[in-house]
């Protein structure tokens, strides 16, 4: 019993057992699918709370696991900016609880349904807060794998068709990265001297540094995986070509309305067959898009079983909060706000939210200090 007990719990992280970084991103849009199909405030702070908790757990001190912060931070800005406008421009939302009022902009008659000002409900303010934190939740997951997984791992584990795009995305993703780290220091190094770190002035002086310096870092990656051979092709066959590009075209806009089906409430039936269409024929044409790619990889990660089981708790979620969402009695994930009713917490619902938690009991534990990008 012992034994297995030890062989459950999650090791130190080596490049031997490092998780997969797609695991990592297949988790979080699991949690995201999940966010979609309820506006219930108290399931989407459940999945909130979620996401922190493996992020806090998993995370290590490399540049790009600082990303979550900045995610919460502009997913409060959301809610902040939805109920503003709901504020200034109406709600079609028709409450009987009048808040306030505010003066009202006289509208030409072209613009009829159109309303500036007027009455500001207390149902349409809580509608606006519910749609913001759906919202702000799915912001919230993708910066949870952001701040989990590695992008230069991520970009090693593409399809051989997809390095050149690869490479791109890559020096997007670092950039920001490393653009807070050159605020941290340059913050440091100015409070080590005794200058201010705040102010319209300070922030002048330090944005120009931080932005050639993040940039130039870029450009390195760049030119260190232009270098090493990223986006080099071989000659194939024209039939070969084309056939990779009707494949992966269809294949993806299959994904694009799968995915749609499955975000939106009245597309789950048609949502799972075009999504599984999709991902095959874009599988296919990526595999036959990679016989251009003459680039060997070098100690590639393995999907290994940790791998499956945090892919696999985001699906879970995704899944059953798909399926509550479609059986009798699945108004508690959309609370109504006429008449206003207080939220409750839906058992199953809640209790399928909390298998997002697996990785944070299964995923290698992080030691050290910041994690290799080798």
């Amino acid at each position: 019993m012992l034994n297995a007990l030890n062989a459950l719990r999650a090791p130190a992280v080596s490049r031997s057992n490092a998780l997969h970084a797609g695991a990592w991103w297949l988790w979080a849009l699991g949690l995201a699918v999940a966010a979609s199909r309820t506006t219930n405030p108290l399931l989407l702070g459940l999945l909130v709370g979620v996401a922190g908790y493996v992020v806090a757990a998993r995370r290590t001190d490399a540049p790009w696991a600082r990303s979550y912060g900045a995610f919460v931070k502009l997913g409060l800005l959301v809610i902040g900016v939805r109920v503003a406008f709901s504020v200034a421009l109406g709600s079609p939302i028709a409450g009987t609880h009048v808040l306030f009022t505010l003066p009202e902009v006289p509208m030409p008659g072209w613009a009829d349904g159109v309303r500036i000002g007027g009455r500001v409900f207390a149902e349409q303010i809580v509608f606006a807060l519910y749609d913001g934190a759906k919202l702000a939740t799915l912001l919230i997951c993708v910066g949870a794998a952001n701040a989990l997984a590695n992008p230069a791992r991520l970009l090693k584990s593409l399809p051989g068709a997809l390095y050149e795009a690869g490479v791109a995305v890559v020096v997007a993703m670092t950039f920001a990265p490393n653009m807070v780290a050159d605020v941290l220091r340059l913050r440091t190094a100015r409070r080590l001297r005794g200058r201010p770190t705040g102010g319209v002035r300070a922030v002048a002086q330090i944005g120009l540094p931080v932005l050639e310096g993040a940039l130039e870092r870029s450009v390195a990656v760049a030119a260190s995986m232009d270098a090493r051979g990223y986006g080099r092709t071989a000659q194939v066959p024209p039939a070969v070509r084309h056939t990779t590009t009707a494949l992966t075209l269809g294949g993806l806009l299959g994904v694009c309305a799968g995915s749609y089906g499955l975000l939106a409430a009245e597309g789950a039936r048609y949502g799972v067959p075009l999504l599984v269409a999709g991902l095959a024929a874009a599988a296919g044409g990526l595999w036959l898009g990679g016989r251009r790619s003459v680039r060997s990889r070098y100690r590639p990660d393995r999907w290994g079983v940790r791998s499956w089981l945090v892919a696999g708790s985001g699906a879970a979620v995704a899944a059953l909060m798909v399926r509550a969402a479609t059986v009798p009695g699945s108004e508690a994930l959309h609370p109504g706000v006429v008449p206003l009713t207080a939220p409750e917490l839906p058992l199953w619902p809640a209790l399928s939210v909390l298998i997002g938690l697996l990785p944070a009991f299964v995923a290698p534990v992080p030691v050290g200090a910041k994690e290799s990008t080798r």
